[in-house]
């Protein structure tokens, strides 16, 4: 291995890929180059990177497809970073199904099982195994990893996986698999780092972000989360329902809703958009001096609220409160709503440090409250190291 050898790191969506450069011999250290290729499947795609020191590049791309940009990204790298750096490349994938417990190189065959499970994350799987399969053609003596946000839940007891239905559909496994364990793990390792005492007690943290769920952590394990079979469940979102009685869904067919329209309905133009009728974005929601913008909020926060009680009966009880992703770092009204409905908990919050986003938030007397920046991409790049090691 080369001395200035690199890590690629790839978090691929339906309209974007994200990524980030290590170096292979800097474990405990960020990104040398991040970035992403944005707007592919629109009328103008675009590659932006930024180093470390705060150099942006950014060019229009020829074309709008994944395949095109992953190109562009590899040229890039050549040019800048050198291909022969290049060690490996570690990929986030949704859902590891009932399978993969833990990271694993990418082969023909895994990738074949990993596309099986497109039906559980629609809204990722199928564009998370893209890139994966376009470098295994483009450079295909490049080791590559897969990294599964759903592989972090499995520590969680039968009793938390399980539904109510007949034992042959739990057996075909149709059961609760939790999703954005890749965020969970990397703050219960930020916990353990900061927060070593912290870290071994009882812990939920709030990944709130366009996607939205919490997990009840006891010594950094999962034991419950709010998402369950499919990114679906759970708090509302950007744009995703959340938590839904079944029989909504048998009473939209009645009406003449076609499947895919369901589906659409859900997955797309649900959550915060749906209730509001203005938008996904919390930023815009809290900005708005609509009636229909704050009863959207209130709904979130309320859920959220009443979710983090549930998951405290999971842990017996509940000694710190950790915030993350893009509504829980910046979104100080949310967690000001979502905390004083948790007074009964003990929980208040500084609101000085809370309007600042400082680490530590909570006011004098009260279990901590902390905001913490998620890392996902740090995390899949510990992962590759490992495996590849």
């Amino acid at each position: 291995m080369s001395a200035d050898a690199t890590l690629l790191v790839l978090n691929a969506g339906s309209s974007s890929i994200k990524f980030a450069v290590y170096p292979w011999d800097a474990p405990g250290g960020g990104p040398d180059r991040k970035g992403q290729a944005h707007g592919l499947g629109g009328d103008r795609p675009r590659l932006r990177m930024t180093t470390a020191g705060g150099e942006t590049a950014e060019e229009d791309l020829a074309e709008s497809t994944h395949r095109h940009a992953l190109q562009r990204l590899l040229d890039w790298l050549d040019e800048h970073v050198g291909y022969g750096s290049l060690h490996a490349v570690g990929h986030r994938i949704v859902h590891g199904g009932t399978d993969f417990h833990a990271p694993v190189r990418l082969t023909d065959a895994n990738m074949d099982a990993l596309e099986a499970l497109s039906g559980l994350a629609p809204l990722h799987q199928p564009h998370n195994l893209a890139p994966a399969r376009a470098l295994a053609e483009l450079r295909p003596e490049l080791p590559q990893v897969g990294c599964f946000d759903t592989a972090f839940h499995r520590t969680q007891p039968a009793v938390a996986q399980r539904f109510a239905l007949p034992r042959e559909w739990t057996q075909r496994g149709v059961l609760r698999y939790g999703f954005h364990g890749l965020s969970y793990e990397a703050v219960a390792a930020r916990l353990a780092q900061d927060y070593p005492d912290l870290a071994q007690r009882r812990v939920i943290v709030g990944h709130l972000g366009n996607g939205a769920s919490l997990c009840a952590l006891d010594a950094g394990r999962s034991v419950a989360t709010s998402m369950g079979f499919t990114a679906l469940d759970g708090l509302p979102m950007g744009q995703r329902c959340g938590a839904l009685d079944p029989g909504v869904v048998l009473y939209l067919l009645d009406q003449g809703l076609s499947r895919d329209e369901i589906e659409d309905m859900l997955y797309h133009r649900s959550g915060l958009l749906g209730m509001s009728g203005i938008s996904h974005d919390m930023r815009q929601l809290l900005d708005s001096d609509a009636p229909a913008a704050a009863e959207a909020v209130a709904t979130y926060v309320y859920r959220a609220a009443r979710e983090i009680g549930s998951l405290a009966v999971a842990l017996g009880g509940l000694d710190a409160l950790v915030f993350t992703a893009g509504i829980g770092e910046n979104a100080a009204a949310v967690r000001q709503g979502i905390v004083e409905q948790l007074a009964w908990l003990g929980f208040r919050l500084d609101t000085e440090a809370n309007r600042a986003n400082r680490r530590a938030v909570q006011a004098e007397g009260s279990p901590p409250v902390l905001v913490i920046p998620t890392d996902e991409e740090g995390m899949i790049a510990r992962h590759t190291r490992a495996l590849l090691s």
